[in-house]
């Protein structure tokens, strides 16, 4: 039973650690890249309603925003966790200091445009069907029918 309590009161980081996980997320991956999957997301929602008139369109996009930050903040919160979990104290003030530099800065403003240069460089990815692919071809088996 003490085991127990000691595993619990070990688990919950301190009120520092989720405040430097907090910021951690804000400033993290996850959170660079969000707005451009809300972008991509919303637009491609908004272009399977061509019978939405202009109006309906906005609003549309204002719903899928409004949902999105809704969304986004969870997300956040639990990364944000995550890391004040996974993180000792020292590390997140250590990368809670980088994230102030200017340049991490300049290497969140470019993460976007890298991460869309990679899938660019590197063509669509889809791990299920390469998998199978190269499963058959080495086995002969799962092979789709033709």
């Amino acid at each position: 039973m003490i085991w127990m309590a000691l595993m619990i009161a070990v688990a919950e980081p301190s009120p520092e650690a989720l405040a430097l996980g907090k910021e951690m997320a804000q400033t993290g991956m996850l959170a660079t890249l969000l707005p451009i999957l809300e972008t991509e997301t919303t637009e491609k929602l908004v272009a399977e309603y061509p019978e939405l008139g202009d109006a309906d369109r906005q609003k549309l996009r204002e719903t899928a925003h409004r949902t999105y930050l809704e969304g986004r903040d969870r997300l956040l919160d639990a990364d944000g966790r995550a890391y004040a979990e996974q993180l000792s104290v020292e590390d997140l003030r250590a990368l809670v200091e980088f994230s102030r530099t200017d340049a991490a800065k300049h290497y969140r403003a470019a993460m976007p445009r890298i991460a869309a240069s990679t899938m660019a460089k590197a063509g669509q990815m889809d791990f299920k069907k390469d998998v199978i692919a190269a499963y058959c071809k080495e086995t002969g088996k799962l092979c789709p029918v033709k």
